[in-house]
């Protein structure tokens, strides 16, 4: 890595400007703008850096500057560059898949209607993009009843010319059939003007100037006009109710919101125009190398109106940095005042918030696609190795959970993950005696040392004799290269001890602490903290997340038993035999209280009469809970 101070510049301007980072082969790493580039300059040689920032520094070998006159030319040229250069530290923006548009070819002779997922060309108007196909394709199919307008190829309409023969959409009144005449070209050109009128334009304005020509052809008596007029008006309303009718009508703007994950951001868009969603779009964002300035919201409303001009209203969940700046390139831009706001109440924020939920799923998506990535996966592993100093890939990692109530029905998961992939049929569950009253320590020193003690009485078992007795080695046999904890020192301090007491010493391991992801070592004062979004420490949750889920629907189903366990016992007329019985068809309180006076009496040894009691019984005890104002999970047994 370089030193930043060797290349430190003089003499900087106070003028505005855009400024580029360059690395040892001439390569633009990074690309910022500034309203004064003597102090945004300096502040990038200043001690205690901020990480991503301060490794940005260092990759660099020089940078120089481009004196702009106004803060507005310095975010057009800041963009144009980062478009152009694509620096690795600046948001680059990650389609999350290629979305269709409804277009009109507005500069042919004879206009034409189609859906295209293509890069956008001159001379046609684009209306999308819909984040649904089937949607597209239903408004398609009412735009032709709507505005019949052509919608074959040039080939197809130039072939219909010669042999003066209509197509099948014409017979069936879903084109007005120019080919052969049965329009006229100028006629033709005013549907298609009609239609983008149409597709730009509140329906209810389209709505009212239709009724009145469809009374005024009724009055004149021409009732087959009036008739397509009112299949017009039908084909308007239904497509006001596929598009959506929840907001209202005067409602129209762009709104914008980002999600963010450890590793990864999304960012969805909403088109609303009076009132119906018209079209919606999502971006992933890698935030592997931003810098942590970097305002996701400011980059995504330069992405998305570099090319396509601004609404009158954006909403946005986050403000840019510079929301007069934005708002003043993106009126330049579009030829009117655009405004961006942050709602604060009603349906703006109603619907912002739907929008964000996209963004969620549009980013969990994306990364249940990408967690099946072996490069991925191998990434993350080598870069827990190397932060980890292990000697070997952890190509095994083993985690361990602990979950109880109030010391209870303690319970422990162990998940494993090979090859940064989820092994669920190595995965085992241990069941924890309340009677030895542990807490959370003792109970990991003591299921690490169950399995380790299986480990060590499996390992050195012959295959040979197995396989000549017909058996399989016990999945506790095969060792994981890390063992991964949930919980900081103590429970680290704990696991090591088992390991210790047992003369393991070529498994490594470590523990994950919820409050700050601090990463625990055995033996050591202070944590390791990864990269905040480092693919490793994106591993490590989810293999920590993934053994919580485990312990914790363990620990549900079993006190969830012991409840019923509990229930049962107060029962005088049912002895060990029945309560058995209960327990295997049951299983819990929710499931009995669910069964029927039939089905309690089915189970074997039961009968009708003691059927009878067990209601009565469950019956009083749910009349009981109710005076005492006590609510229940009746799924998992829990008091709320």
């Amino acid at each position: 890595m370089s030193d930043p101070q060797s290349y430190r510049p003089q003499n900087i301007p106070t003028d505005p400007g855009v400024y580029r980072f360059y690395d040892a082969g001439d390569q633009v790493i990074y690309v910022g703008k500034a309203k004064n580039l003597k102090n945004r300059l300096n502040s990038y040689f200043q001690k205690n850096l901020l990480e991503k920032t301060y490794r940005m520094v260092h990759t660099a070998v020089r940078v120089d500057w481009t004196i702009v006159n106004t803060e507005v030319e310095a975010l057009q040229l800041e963009f144009t560059w980062i478009k152009s250069e694509n620096p690795k530290f600046n948001i680059q923006f990650k389609d999350d898949k290629s979305y269709p548009y409804l277009g009109v070819s507005v500069k042919e002779e004879y206009p034409r209607l189609f859906i295209s997922r293509a890069k956008k060309r001159a001379g046609v108007k684009y209306f999308g993009p819909y984040a649904h196909a089937w949607a597209l394709r239903s408004t398609f199919d009412v735009l032709q009843k709507l505005y019949p307008i052509r919608s074959c190829s040039d080939e197809n309409f130039q072939r219909a010319k010669r042999s003066k023969r209509q197509c099948l959409l014409g017979d069936i009144g879903k084109c007005s059939a120019p080919c052969v005449e049965w329009v006229s070209k100028e006629d033709h050109l005013k549907l298609a003007k009609d239609l983008i009128s149409f597709v730009d334009s509140n329906p209810d304005d389209i709505s009212n100037q239709l009724l009145t020509d469809m009374q005024r052809a009724s009055e004149l008596e021409e009732f087959e006009k009036a008739a397509r007029i009112r299949d017009q008006l039908d084909a308007i309303a239904r497509s006001s109710q596929t598009a959506g009718t929840m907001l209202s009508s005067n409602f129209s703007a762009d709104i914008l919101a980002t999600f963010e994950e450890v590793t990864h951001a999304a960012a969805t868009i909403f088109s609303v125009r009076f009132g119906r969603v018209v079209g919606s779009r999502s971006w992933i964002i890698d935030r592997a190398d931003i810098l942590e300035e970097e305002n996701f919201s400011q980059s995504a409303l330069m992405k998305i109106y570099s090319e396509t001009p601004a609404p009158s209203e954006i909403l946005v969940d986050e403000l840019p940095s510079d929301p007069e700046v934005i708002s003043s390139w993106l009126s330049e831009k579009s030829g009117h005042k655009v405004s961006i706001t942050k709602p604060l109440r009603g349906e703006k924020v109603e619907v912002l918030t739907t929008v964000k939920r996209n963004a969620q799923q549009a980013l969990i998506q994306y990364l249940s696609k990408r967690s099946n990535d072996s490069a991925v996966s191998g990434r993350a592993i080598e870069e827990i190795a190397t932060l980890l100093d292990l000697p070997e890939l952890p190509l095994r990692i083993e985690c361990f959970d602990i979950s109880n109530t109030q010391g209870t029905n303690m319970v422990a998961s162990m998940v494993v993950f090979e090859d940064g992939q989820p092994k669920k049929s190595d995965y085992r569950r241990f069941a924890i005696a309340d009677d030895e009253k542990f807490d959370d320590t003792r109970a990991m020193h003591h299921v690490l040392t169950r399995r380790l003690k299986r480990y060590l009485a499996d390992k050195d078992v012959d295959p040979r004799e197995l396989a000549i007795a017909g058996g399989n080695r016990s999945k506790f046999s095969y060792p994981p290269q890390l063992i991964v904890v949930d919980g900081g020192a103590p429970q680290v301090a704990a696991a090591a001890r088992a390991l210790a007491e047992l003369g393991i010493s070529d498994i490594a391991l470590c523990g994950l602490a919820k409050r700050l992801e601090e990463v625990w070592l055995p033996d050591s004062k202070d944590p390791i903290i990864f990269p905040r979004h480092s693919e490793g420490l994106y591993l490590l949750q989810r293999i920590r997340d993934e053994a919580h889920r485990f312990a914790i629907t363990f620990h549900r189903s079993r006190r969830s038993k012991v409840m019923l366990e509990s229930l049962l016992d107060e029962i005088p007329q049912l002895g060990e035999v029945r309560r058995k019985a209960l327990l295997e068809r049951f299983g819990s309180v929710a499931a009995l209280k669910k069964a029927d006076l039939s089905e309690v009496a089915a189970v074997p040894g039961i009968g009708s009469k003691t059927a009878e009691i067990i209601i009565s019984a469950l019956n009083a005890e749910i009349i009981e809970e109710q005076e005492q104002g006590i609510r229940a999970n009746m799924e998992t047994g829990e008091i709320l």
